[in-house]
């Protein structure tokens, strides 16, 4: 199991790469993580929903994405509360304490999954979830020691140097588990190191005297290395000033949901892509796409707060191109309609009104792997729908994506705004391609992102190889020792 001493030390990374050393080695292996807490989620092979981290790690390991990997998701629709979604479908909203109170029902759900996978892999790579350290957490913990103690696994600590204090990070983690947990902590990682390694000596020499654990590797930062987000908003692309590139912004809502859709466009050469927060200005742009939410009223509430609306009818009348996907299509009708406060307070609030459509959300969550032809140059498209609002109307008239046994969104008669339920809309490069050119970027010659984000794991896997002790990780699983490619 990997834990870390903070969120976004590397725990989804190191799960990542060690899933794909370890399939290359010829291991039958699988990811699994007790309980994440993600906006961003994805549509697996048995129909439902989990992290979209584990999706990325069932990838590594050539396998598709199974509900068994990730059996508790948590969706938070508000500060204190979440959809809790159990072996990929949800059973209720809670507010944390509600939640605290259900974790034994939860823990249930977890040992099931866990019980499955073990039985059909040679490993499992565990991803704990924020640190094992949150001691108002400890009780009923299934997320990190709690669950590492009920299935006896051996624990590996991962720390992020980039970010500061490494050396305090694991030793305080250390001192705040109980005597069992600490005993469990097999070995320490160092994150994203970058410098000069003989420097750091003197630091890691007294970090494995002063906690009696060794520290099995120190992985170096990799500039530019792409894994989709688990949850946190990436940063902004560094696309060059070029006089043919496509200005493309999104608003960073607060509830912003699989913002992954988003990830061929930032590493697009042609494209300046921004998130735009709370307190800048809307700026110019050729393309606005308005994203998913997790609460589509609020988020739409925070859009006209901070002068969105306006800005959207300017770019609109200036010629410029909409997109809403997801909540974003819900935004562009003329109401949604939440009776039973799915998301939030029960009630309804007015669209933007610029598609003639109404939503309401239902209690059944759609969730279905897709694929079809978009309206745009009958450009073939794969994607996948996360989502509880219903829409009809009108303007559904003019679908956006027709799929094999019906049509999905909506154009409107001007040709200037399109909506769909479909994420993924940019990851088919056919789909991409025609998208760009409706939004005014000539020749866009998009990059293969299939390609792009399997080389990031590939990349990561050979980092892993190189700078972590995988004798010792073999030993931890209780595995035979193996040379890459062939089982000794």
């Amino acid at each position: 199991m990997i834990q870390g001493t903070t969120s976004d030390a590397g725990k989804s990374t190191l799960v990542t790469g060690l899933c794909r050393v370890l399939t290359r080695r010829g291991l039958r292996v699988a990811p699994f993580k007790p309980q994440n807490m993600a906006l961003n989620s994805a549509v697996t092979a048995d129909g439902g929903e989990i992290g979209r981290a584990q999706a990325v790690q069932a990838q590594a390991c050539g396998l598709a994405p199974h509900t068994d990997m990730n059996p508790v998701l948590l969706k938070p629709n508000t500060d204190i509360g979440a959809q809790v979604i159990i072996h990929g479908h949800a059973v209720s909203t809670m507010d944390a304490r509600a939640y605290h109170d259900y974790k034994t029902v939860a823990f249930g759900a977890v040992m099931e999954s866990y019980e499955r996978l073990r039985r059909q892999y040679d490993a499992l790579i565990v991803e704990g979830a924020g640190s094992p350290a949150e001691i108002n957490l400890r009780d009923k913990d299934i997320a990190n020691m709690g669950f590492a103690e009920a299935v006896d696994c051996p624990v590996l600590l991962i720390a992020d140097i980039d970010r500061g204090g490494v050396f305090a990070h694991l030793v305080g983690t250390l001192a705040l588990l109980s005597e069992s947990e600490r005993a469990r902590v097999a070995g320490m990682v160092i994150n994203r190191f970058r410098g000069d390694a003989g420097l750091l000596m003197p630091g890691v020499e007294w970090l494995q005297t002063n906690t009696r654990k060794p520290v099995l590797g120190i992985l170096p930062y990799l500039h530019g290395l792409h894994l989709e987000a688990e949850d946190a908003l990436p940063p902004a692309s560094s696309a060059c000033a070029r006089n043919d590139t496509l200005r493309v912004i999104v608003p960073a809502l607060p509830r912003i949901s699989n913002h992954t859709d988003f990830d061929p466009l930032r590493l697009h050469p042609r494209i300046d892509f921004r998130y735009v927060g709370p307190a800048a200005p809307v700026p110019p742009a050729d393309l606005i796409i308005l994203p998913g939410s997790k609460s589509v009223r609020a988020d739409l509430a925070w859009l006209r707060a901070h002068g969105w609306e306006q800005a959207i009818l300017r770019h609109l009348r200036y010629g410029g191109r909409l997109i809403g996907i997801c909540g974003g299509f819900q935004m562009l009708g003329r109401c949604i309609d939440d009776p039973h406060g799915l998301e939030g307070e029960a009630g309804s609030s007015p669209g933007l009104g610029l598609l003639d459509v109404v939503t309401i959300l239902e209690h059944e969550k759609q969730l279905r792997n897709v694929s079809g032809v978009l309206a745009l140059e009958n450009a073939p498209i794969n994607g996948y729908e996360i989502h509880a609002g219903v829409t009809r109307g009108g303007a559904l008239a003019h679908p956006a994506v027709r799929l094999a046994d019906r049509t999905d969104g909506a154009v409107s008669e001007d040709g200037r705004i399109l909506g769909t339920y479909l994420h993924g809309l940019f990851e088919s490069r056919a789909a991409c391609d025609a998208v760009l050119r409706w939004a005014g970027l000539t020749d866009p010659d998009t990059p293969d992102y299939a390609t792009l984000r399997e080389a990031g794991i590939e990349r990561l896997a050979d980092a892993i190889e190189t700078h972590l002790d995988m004798k010792c990780v073999h030993a931890l699983l209780g595995l035979p020792a193996v040379r890459s490619g062939v089982r000794a």
